[in-house]
């Protein structure tokens, strides 16, 4: 482990001299691609360089005790060494993680699509829960959430709302919603005081940037029609909506949220842009989808993965059988106590998966 550390250490010296390099600085796919290089591997340095810091303390410290020391001195060293090496096992746990390969799409904003199921009006309701929950966690985080297309119903919620989420990370702490979620309440229409179960479906995203997937303005169909929905005039009489479909597979994406036609092709673009790249990274890693799965499924987008019960005020995520009494709460987007279990047990399925290799 410490050789593999030492070289990333090296490696990150390398790019230090290189970003000062003129020819580098001049050249902006080489300054860009290094300077990401640099930045991905910058926390295992840092922290690699805190270890052999705390290691050099603890062997000094530790040849204090072999000279002639009074009591008081002595324990206080001994207290030193207590502390020295807890913080050198904390070290060595996160520079285990750290060497883990990264899923390369975590830094990378996400578009959130979030579809109404079984349930009727009430699935739509649960949907508008959804997206609220989800905005306002991305509020806390300090994102920035942006509609792209929603479609709406009389009663408040949403048969279908796309949107995005621009924030360094977004990806690595929402890929794991992806899947059916499921909740139990009363419907306020419903005299008999009845618990319902209505799903939502919720799928996630990584934004592709244009070097990331090949598509050809030729494999692009583009079809323009007059928005629907709320908007005034200009929105209901313009032919502002786009519709874009990617031929070679089939791929459709359509947005009216804009009174402009150019925005909202640039929107339904991004979109487009992230499902080809979701359909090809998919069928490119077909191989791997067990091994995916059997950390905590993010792959499988029909799978139930959470229970909301609003009689009991509870929250359930059957990947990892974790159980919280404060839906009200992560309905308010207070959701770190359910991400954070989600992606510590992402990190202890790889690190479980390197220890075997």
């Amino acid at each position: 482990m410490f050789d593999r550390l030492q070289a990333v250490e090296d490696r990150y010296d390398k790019l230090n001299e290189l970003l000062s390099d003129p020819e580098i600085v001049n050249d902006t796919k080489k300054l860009r691609e290094y300077s990401k290089e640099q930045s991905d591997i910058q926390e295992t340095v840092e922290t690699y360089r805190e270890y052999k810091e705390v290691r050099s303390q603890l062997k000094d410290a530790k040849a204090m005790l072999e000279e002639k020391l009074d009591a008081d001195m002595r324990e206080m060293v001994k207290d030193e060494i207590d502390e020295l090496e807890e913080r050198q096992e904390e070290l060595e746990g996160r520079l285990k993680i750290l060497l883990v390969p990264k899923d390369p799409n975590d830094d990378k904003n996400v578009i959130m699509e979030i579809r109404g199921a079984a349930g009727g009006d009430e699935a739509a309701l649960f949907a508008g829960d959804l997206y609220r929950m989800y905005s306002r966690f991305a509020e806390a985080q300090g994102w920035k959430t942006e509609v792209i297309e929603a479609s709406s119903t009389g009663v408040g919620g949403y048969k279908e709302i796309i949107f995005m989420i621009n924030g360094k990370g977004a990806y690595s702490k929402l890929k794991f919603e992806n899947g059916a979620h499921r909740v139990q309440r009363v419907p306020e229409t419903e005299s008999g005081g009845r618990i319902h179960t209505s799903t939502a479906t919720v799928a996630v995203l990584p934004e592709a940037e244009e070097v990331e997937v090949d598509i050809h303005e030729k494999d692009i169909r583009v079809d323009t029609f007059a928005s629907s929905g709320p908007g005034g005039q200009s929105v209901n009489t313009t032919m502002s909506a786009v519709r874009l479909t990617h031929i070679p597979t089939g791929t459709v994406v359509s947005c009216q949220d804009e009174k402009s036609q150019i925005k909202n092709k640039e929107k339904a673009m991004k979109v487009l842009r992230a499902r080809v790249y979701d359909k090809f990274q998919q069928e490119a890693q077909a191989e791997y989808d067990q091994q995916r799965k059997s950390a905590v499924g993010t792959g499988d987008r029909s799978e139930r993965i959470r229970t909301y019960n609003f009689p009991q005020n509870r929250v359930t995520d059957h990947r990892i059988g974790l159980t919280i009494q404060k839906l009200d709460q992560i309905l308010q987007g207070k959701m770190d106590e359910i991400v954070d279990a989600l992606i510590l047990e992402e990190q202890s399925a790889k690190l479980e998966s390197a220890s075997d290799v």
